[in-house]
């Protein structure tokens, strides 16, 4: 908490010497004063930005569902999985599966995220043309459920 009062107060000292240097008619005090007064400014902006960036990233804590998405392209990254789905809803989650021997993607994966977002999304995406793909997306069906319809 306290390096970012010494980073201001370098940057209000720096300022101060611009100001002087700039204009050497005004007193060193109203200079440096002008210095904090507009890194002040500056960086109660900034970190009003960098909250607001922070907050869209903490993970949706409301109801949430797992959408299975098949069809997906192989050379799809998880952020851009993400950002389609994040049109239809926060996403706290996205989880392309890969081969275990070669590492490389299988062509589907999970996306956690909101309930009534997954349920736009599901509508919305399903049978969507994705980077020359056409996606297959559905609820996730849980491993609890798939081992009790085994066990009958």
């Amino acid at each position: 908490m306290q390096k970012p009062f010494f980073i201001v107060l370098l940057i209000a000292i720096l300022g101060a010497l611009a100001i002087y240097l700039l204009a050497p008619e005004l007193n060193g005090a109203i200079a440096f004063f002008t210095g904090v007064i507009i890194t002040s400014v500056v960086y109660s902006i900034s970190s009003k930005s960098s909250s607001m960036t922070s907050d869209s990233e903490k993970p949706y804590t409301g109801p949430t569902m797992t959408l299975y998405v098949g069809n997906l392209p192989y050379r799809v990254h998880e952020g851009e999985v993400k950002a389609l789905f994040g049109e239809y809803g926060p996403v706290n989650s996205v989880r392309l599966v890969r081969d275990r021997k070669t590492g490389r993607r299988k062509g589907f994966g999970f996306i956690e995220m909101s309930e009534a977002g997954a349920k736009k999304a599901m509508n919305k995406l399903n049978e969507f043309d994705f980077q020359e793909r056409t996606l297959k997306v559905r609820e996730a069906k849980s491993q609890d459920s798939d081992k009790a319809d085994s066990s009958d």
